[in-house]
């Protein structure tokens, strides 16, 4: 996909925040620090458009990003960091499950999970929670860069296994240093895109 422009245009924490032009939108969901804003970054070649920080659970709002005026990626707060508070956590929760379970807009989730180490406890409910919702699911197994090659799709088998991936949910294996599966993802985000335009 060519990227013409892209802009972060809202950061919202409630409903009557969210954009208003109902354009669909792809959510990216991740526990802290997977590595979701470089993900952003590195697929809409920008380098800083979204804020990576060392700093986990820095993202604290439901950051809406304009994508050649034709779709939005919607970035939610990273979960599973324990220094939050567990009131933030609730609130936090909550904000991403009413966004989630209750979106019309809203046509997939990208779930990144690290291929370095098998999925979290966090991934696998996170999983469990969108396919009860009936929301479809794109992985996108990041960090590939920092194993060897050779070991690549053994790494993925342990993720589609321990999150139980079902047939229809694609894994993708991803660097944003190298961009390895760049290409891949954007074929599958396109699918979701243009499925819904032809619907209209």
């Amino acid at each position: 996909m060519k990227i013409k422009s892209a802009e972060i245009v809202i950061s919202a924490v409630s409903k009557a925040q969210y954009p208003k032009n109902s354009l669909p939108e792809i959510a990216l969901a991740g526990r802290s620090n997977v590595g979701k804003s470089s993900f952003i970054n590195k697929m809409l070649n920008r380098k800083n458009l979204a804020r990576t920080s060392s700093k986990p659970g820095k993202t604290q709002t439901l950051n809406f990003y304009l994508i050649n005026e034709a779709f939005y990626f919607v970035d939610v707060p990273g979960y599973g960091y324990a220094k939050v508070s567990k009131t933030e956590r609730a609130k936090w929760g909550n904000m991403i499950e009413t966004y989630l379970t209750g979106r019309h807009e809203l046509k997939s989730v990208i779930l990144i999970v690290d291929l370095r180490h098998p999925p979290t406890n966090d991934d696998v409910l996170m999983y469990q929670f969108l396919k009860h919702y009936s929301i479809p699911v794109i992985v996108i197994a990041t960090k590939a860069d920092k194993i060897p090659r050779g070991k690549w799709e053994k790494h993925a088998k342990i993720v589609k296994e321990k999150l139980v991936i079902e047939k229809e949910d694609p894994v993708i294996i991803f660097s944003s240093e190298t961009g390895v599966g760049k290409e891949e993802a954007w074929q599958v985000i396109g699918k979701w895109i243009n499925d819904n335009e032809s619907k209209k």
